[in-house]
């Protein structure tokens, strides 16, 4: 590992305390330098009297921590320049190992144990962490054991790094970046509606019943003769069997398990809502009822949520934020809480068929490039094989756009077979074996390339993006789980370097979603920011697409109006707004 190009090597921890929605408090720090094993311990008054980093954090200096955003947080609480050259042994050990069985979890203890090192005991560890949780003030005591657990820390990180060689420092450097841009936009946070989610956390109970008594009448069984028999809620309880039949009546195939019994997952029930738009409603009601729990979106007192964006979390190196703390998690008509402040705004930027443009640039695939620079791919192959006409539009065609969409966008590109898309876009397996048998023909570089990345990851027994963001394969590995690797992957390189551009030229991060970025600013800046974000933006895909452009949309949100999508939450969110008692 060529370290030695640093002049000097840090390793730092901090221990703090972050109440829920707030930024970081730091406690204590510890830090300890790689050769002359110089340390640094210090207190939070200790660190509050520094106006400055108490260790050099200039270009010719390597600074080493274990998820590495928590301690920029720290250095972001204490005002203080973040570090040139950032390495996260965490980020590098999920990379290692992403995909291998691990009994002790990819935390410091897991990294240890997995390289054969001593490391703190669990109960030891867990007890230090209660305490920094519980807050301050602190004895002399507990300072001193908090100071204690920190080093021990410091020196873990200073045992790791050598056990951990090699490591490709380059992409290393590259996803430390991005932890200090994750630490900056964990710290700006999403702009919410405070007033309207109180109201809303005092009246939820009462709302969940009047919510099955509104929307659950468009979902009923009837008899013989049109009569209503059932809605398919008794009471507060979903009923699959009254489902079943309000399937079999409104012609609506529904995929199901190896026990023949109806799939209620929330993924299918997304999946079924793109083709089957009133399924929408019928999704946001059932997590509205089961899983919403309004007290755990973390709002901090400026009114602004926070939480751990989780980076690397997937297999696939994307942010994997709590969908219960993450506004952006939830339920999508819950959205309409994102509000910008009294003469700020915002505005939602995304790249237009991300992991399309992806597959075709990577793929080398000229007619799908091509297709993709028409602005509506899925329709061009609908034009192609003469399902609708040379004129048509989305606004002409919607239905067969979104089935095309499914079937050939979310479908294939991820090994899904024949049946499965049948049932996703509701037509006969004939008619989906029909469309892979033209999409195969028509994109044939493309297939090619797929084949050759599945046969190079069961060969090597490991999948790789273009920064080296590495998936390990197992015997037991179904090629199948591989297809959408390449896509999603290199989508996430993408954003990561998106993230670090947009904040590193000033621009107020809010959040990073999929494949959008939130961005905020006052209301006379907000269009050069957004202009400024959708040049970084093709700048990073140019990067990671070898030169290939994809394009991006955008939505603004000027106050006092609010975030909202009339395509999926927006109706929902007018219900249940209806149903909230007055002020």
């Amino acid at each position: 590992m060529p370290i030695d190009r640093f002049r000097e090597i840090w390793f730092v921890d901090f221990e703090f305390h972050k109440p829920d929605g707030e930024k970081p408090v730091p406690i204590c720090m510890v830090a300890r330098e790689y050769r002359s094993g110089h340390v640094i311990r210090m207190t939070a008054e200790e660190l509050r009297r520094h106006q400055r980093t108490p260790f050099p954090t200039d270009p010719d200096v390597l600074v080493v921590a274990y998820y590495a955003s928590a301690e920029m947080g720290c250095f972001l609480a204490m005002d203080w320049t973040l570090p040139a050259n950032l390495l996260d042994l965490y980020v590098e050990f999920r990379n290692n190992t992403n995909g291998k069985p691990l009994p002790s979890g990819h935390g410091l203890l897991g990294a240890l144990v997995y390289h054969g090192l001593t490391a703190v005991p669990y109960t030891e560890k867990q007890a230090m962490r209660d305490l920094a949780i519980r807050g301050g003030p602190f004895t002399a005591d507990e300072m001193a054991q908090l100071l204690a657990y920190c080093e021990s820390d410091v020196l873990a990180l200073r045992a790791l790094l050598p056990a951990m060689n090699p490591i490709d420092l380059d992409h290393a450097l590259f996803r430390g970046r991005y932890m200090k841009a994750v630490a900056r936009t964990e710290a700006t946070g999403i702009p919410i509606d405070v007033n309207t989610l109180g109201r809303l956390r005092v009246s939820w109970d009462s709302i969940k019943g009047r919510l099955i008594e509104t929307v659950g009448t468009n979902f009923v069984v009837v008899d013989d003769i049109g009569h209503v028999k059932y809605g398919i809620y008794d009471g507060n309880t979903f009923k699959a069997d009254r489902f079943a039949e309000f399937l079999g009546q409104n012609d609506i195939p529904w995929p199901r398990l190896k026990s023949g019994s109806l799939d209620l997952s929330d993924d299918t029930f997304r999946q079924m809502a793109r083709t089957h738009p009133r399924v929408s409603e019928l999704r946001e009601l059932r997590h509205a009822l089961s899983q919403l729990r309004l007290e755990d979106l973390k709002v901090g007192r400026d009114g602004y949520n926070r939480c751990l964006l989780s980076p690397f979390q997937s297999r696939t190196g994307r942010n994997q934020p709590s969908t219960s703390k993450f506004i952006f998690g939830s339920s999508v008509w819950l959205r309409g809480l994102i509000r910008p402040r009294p003469g700020r705004a915002l505005a939602y930027i995304d790249w237009s068929g991300q992991e399309y443009g992806i597959a075709a640039a990577l793929s080398g695939d000229g007619a799908m490039m091509a297709d993709y620079q028409t602005g509506d791919p899925y329709l061009t192959f609908a034009k192609h094989i003469g399902v609708v006409p040379p004129d048509a539009t989305k606004k002409s065609h919607p239905d067969v756009r979104e089935a095309f969409k499914v079937a050939l966008g979310l479908g294939s590109m991820y090994g899904a077979s024949a049946p499965t898309i049948a049932t996703m876009i509701g037509q006969p397996t004939a008619y989906a074996e029909y469309l892979l048998c033209e999409h195969r023909q028509k994109y044939a570089s493309f297939w090619a390339w797929c084949d050759a990345a599945v046969n190079t990851a069961m060969m090597h027994n490991r999948l790789w993006t273009v920064f080296g963001w590495q998936i390990h394969v197992g015997a037991g590995t179904n090629p199948r789980s591989l297809s959408n690797f390449p896509m999603q992957a290199n989508g996430a390189e993408m954003m990561r370097l998106a993230c670090i551009f947009v904040i590193e030229a000033g621009i107020r991060l809010c959040a990073p979603v999929h494949d959008a970025l939130l961005i905020e600013a006052p209301v006379e800046r907000i269009d050069d920011d957004i202009d400024k974000t959708r040049r970084l933006m093709a700048q990073a895909s140019r990067i990671v697409l070898n030169g290939f452009e994809l394009r991006t949309g955008v939505e603004r949100v000027v106050y006092p109006e609010r975030y909202r999508d009339d395509n999926r939450g927006g109706p929902m969110w007018d219900r249940v707004m209806s149903l909230l008692p007055p002020m």
